[in-house]
C-alpha cells in the first residue's frame, strides 16, 4: 500500500527513501487474532506523519514469523514521530501482546531502483 504522496516524492519508483524492516515472531496458536489485530493496525499506523505506505508478510517456512515493510520519508520519522507518539500507543496495544519476543527493527535505503516487487 504506497499512497500518493510517496509516488511524487521518491527519488525511485515511487517508492519512500527509507525502508523498515521489522521483523516479528508472535506467540504459537495466535496467528489468527494477531492476523485480525494486524489489519486494524494498518489503519493507525498510515495516519503517522513521513509514512509512505507499508506491506506485512508471514514467513512460509515458520508460520509465527512476519515481516513488515514501512516506507518512511526519514528514519526520524519512524523513530522518533512515529515512536513518540500516541498512534504508536495504540499500534503497540494492537499487536505487541503477541510478541514472543522484541521485534528486530532495521532502516534500509535503496542502492537500486526497484524492478517489479
Amino acid at each position: 500500500m504506497i499512497n500518493e504522496k510517496a509516488r511524487k516524492n521518491s527519488p525511485i519508483g515511487g517508492r519512500g527513501a527509507v525502508l523498515e524492516l521489522a521483523t516479528i515472531d508472535i506467540k504459537t496458536g495466535t496467528n489468527a487474532e494477531f492476523e485480525e489485530n494486524l489489519a486494524k493496525a494498518q489503519a493507525v499506523i498510515s495516519q503517522s506523519k513521513g509514512y509512505l505506505g507499508h506491506q506485512f508478510q508471514k514467513c512460509v517456512e515458520q508460520e509465527n514469523r512476519y515481516v513488515l515493510l514501512i516506507r518512511w520519508e526519514s528514519v526520524e520519522a519512524h523513530t522518533i514521530g512515529f515512536r513518540g507518539s500516541e498512534l504508536f500507543k495504540e499500534w503497540r496495544a494492537l499487536i505487541g501482546p503477541f510478541f514472543e519476543n522484541p521485534p528486530v527493527v532495521l532502516h534500509y535505503s535503496p542502492l537500486t531502483p526497484e524492478r517489479g516487487i
